[in-house]
């Protein structure tokens, strides 16, 4: 598989007004995509809810995109974090529905004490299906498996022939910057701080996973265009348009809120499931506003 590059969306997973997947939405997210100049999906992860998705209905999401995705974009699934058996059996599925890679998190109640046993319990998945591509989900703040990525490679290069990269969602720069040169840049390492999008390209990051990706893709590529451009004034401005709409995400719930800037584009993906709350049919009033004075609906994707 060829390093991934360009904006790849973290999906939300739709929901009715009863909870229940709405996989009906996955096509119209597939053509948000498409339209706004997304390279791929990262299916099931923080984003998409993937901790409060049961078994089964993993297996119906990998089913559903496996049925949808379209030959534009690669389509990745995070397994899981936590159950070894469930993540096997989820992988296997993944093959069977053709999906272009796997991902799995640190485990994150019975937490791993080094560097080692986590490479162990990713092998354990990884090698079930050893002709699909490997990415870790290395994302310390919520898992907290707070161990050095650099460390990672140089243990996993040697126990899983089938590891492609990282996904990297820690603003640690200096750990990431290690990663992204280690062997001469041999890992595909995807940057998965929105609002810093800026850093991780200056370290030669060229692919990036983000929830806000769904919903303000042009801003995030012409981003990547100035940077490319050497007009980092440009890009720096760009940039700081992006940290004051994640400011306001952060002020109206943080992830909950993600679902309410999907409805104001015109994507109903439901809301969050519980514990994680949604924001107030005025608060997201007041959100409309609040993203109308930053030009949010100038630079915003949309579905035609």
């Amino acid at each position: 598989m060829k390093k991934l590059k360009g904006l790849i969306a973290a999906p939300f997973t739709p929901m009715d007004e009863i909870g229940d997947i709405n996989y009906n939405q996955i096509e119209t997210l597939i053509e948000l995509y498409e339209n706004n100049g997304i390279k791929g999906a990262f299916v099931g992860g923080s984003t998409g809810e993937g901790a409060s998705l049961s078994f089964n209905e993993k297996k119906s999401l990998i089913e559903a995109w496996g049925q949808l995705k379209s030959p534009k974009m690669k389509t990745l699934m995070m397994l899981g974090g936590t159950s070894l058996k469930e993540m096997q059996e989820l992988a296997i599925h993944t093959r069977q529905f053709n999906l272009d890679g796997i991902s799995i998190l640190s485990p994150y109640y019975y937490r791993p004490s080094s560097v080692d046993q986590l490479v162990d319990f990713c092998k354990k998945v990884a090698e079930v299906v050893p002709e699909l591509p490997f990415y870790y989900y290395h994302i310390p703040g919520l898992t907290g498996g707070n161990f050095s990525m650099a460390e990672f490679l140089k243990i996993a290069e040697y126990k899983i022939p089938n590891l492609v990269g990282i996904k990297y969602s820690s603003a640690n720069i200096m750990d990431c910057h290690l990663c992204q040169n280690y062997k001469n840049g041999k890992y595909d390492i995807l940057w998965g701080v929105d609002e810093a999008l800026l850093s991780g390209l200056s370290i030669g990051i060229e692919g990036a996973v983000g929830s806000t990706y769904n919903y303000a893709a042009p801003l995030y590529n012409q981003i990547i265009d100035a940077f490319q451009e050497n007009n980092l004034v440009k890009a720096e401005k760009l940039q700081l348009k992006a940290v004051k709409m994640v400011e306001l995400l952060v002020k109206y719930g943080g992830i909950g809120a993600g679902k309410a800037f999907m409805k104001l584009i015109g994507v109903d993906c439901g809301w969050f499931r519980q514990p994680v709350s949604k924001p107030t049919d005025n608060q997201v009033r007041q959100l409309k506003k609040d993203l109308e004075d930053i030009g949010f609906f100038e630079f915003c994707s949309k579905l035609s």
